[in-house]
């Protein structure tokens, strides 16, 4: 069993050793696995959840078949997206990376927005438990292949040396062949720092839902009864209306604004919004949107691309040949 080491602050991302990948906790981007912001695989109840779950959408098929313990929960996938901001900024940095990874509970615990205390330490065994524990059987596609299978969220874990005082300090977990595979075909989506600020389920769901189906578009039109479906409330309609009218009312979501209209419909609007370009303007990939997030951890791509945008008219609006090289080195150069 490979140990884990101390986090290095000179910028390491991870390095896979003897089959394992090592997280270094450095400022990762936080990243989502596509599937998992589409699809309603995590339980929003903040007690065990035994229910299990049967989910078709269009083409999509799942059930998920919790444990003992309940089914995962949306904030025990915060374990996922630590492991899968690890993997991709150690894919983005040309390293080698694995399935079997070693983290450092305490990086875990600060990178997610928690608190380090005992408790906090015993929560994460219980998170650890019902990540492994949770079934799934799905048809969801990830990389290139379109298989039913049936796997659990992750396919291990264990505790690899623990403190004097009883808490873990490392723990070594292999992610399930089907969450790999969408980490190395890059199925994923960057997130908010301020998600893991979100202590609401439901405002934790609506945000994944909004930045998987608006992105950079002007708006997403979906109505209560399709959004009661994609989030996976247990709520009826009437109380999950009332809880979405709050949400929209404290106005606490990042980067998106919702506003409920006649005819029972939820639009999702993002907060900043790029001036339409013209036919001769320059015009940026959703990749290099991505590779900005991470060269700029925190910062808001779109207000950038704004800048940016800005500059190049200013300066006479001159023909790029590589309009996202140039937004690119431009990011680099820029001072903070």
């Amino acid at each position: 069993m490979t140990a884990a080491v101390t986090p290095g602050r000179g910028g390491a991302l991870g390095r896979a050793v003897d089959d394992f990948f090592v997280c270094d906790f450095f400022a990762a981007v936080p990243k989502h696995d596509l599937a998992s912001m589409e699809h309603p695989l995590f339980s929003l109840s903040t007690r065990p959840d035994r229910r299990i779950l049967n989910y078709v959408h269009n083409d999509v098929e799942v059930t998920v078949t919790p444990s003992v313990k309940g089914r995962a929960t949306i904030f025990d996938a915060d374990i996922l997206i630590f492991c899968i901001s690890q993997l991709m900024a150690a894919l983005n940095a040309g390293r080698p990376v694995a399935r079997n990874l070693t983290l450092t509970a305490h990086d875990l615990l600060i990178a997610t927005g928690r608190e380090t205390s005992g408790d906090s330490y015993r929560r994460l065994r219980d998170a650890f438990e019902r990540l492994a524990g949770t079934r799934i059987t799905t048809n969801i596609v990830t990389g290139d292949k379109d298989t039913t299978s049936g796997f659990g969220l992750i396919e291990s874990w264990q505790i690899v040396r623990r403190t004097r005082a009883g808490r873990m300090v490392s723990v070594s977990v292999t992610l399930s062949e089907w969450l790999y595979r969408a980490v190395l075909s890059k199925s994923v989506l960057t997130l908010s720092r301020e998600y893991f600020s979100l202590r609401r389920p439901l405002e934790r769901r609506l945000y994944e839902l909004a930045r998987k189906h608006c992105g950079r578009q002007p708006e997403w039109r979906v109505s209560v009864e399709t959004l009661l479906k994609k989030t996976g409330s247990a709520s009826p309609r009437r109380v999950f209306r009332a809880m979405v009218r709050d949400i929209i009312k404290q106005g606490h979501l990042p980067d998106y604004d919702l506003t409920e209209e006649p005819g029972d419909l939820i639009v999702v609007r993002p907060q900043v919004v790029v001036e339409p370009v013209g036919p001769g303007g320059p015009q940026l990939s959703i990749a290099t949107l991505d590779a900005a997030r991470d060269l700029m951890p925190g910062w808001d791509v779109y207000a950038l691309e704004a800048e940016w945008r800005t500059m190049w008219h200013t300066s006479g609006s001159p023909r790029l040949r590589n309009p996202d090289k140039a937004f690119l080195g431009w990011i680099k150069k820029r001072p903070e």
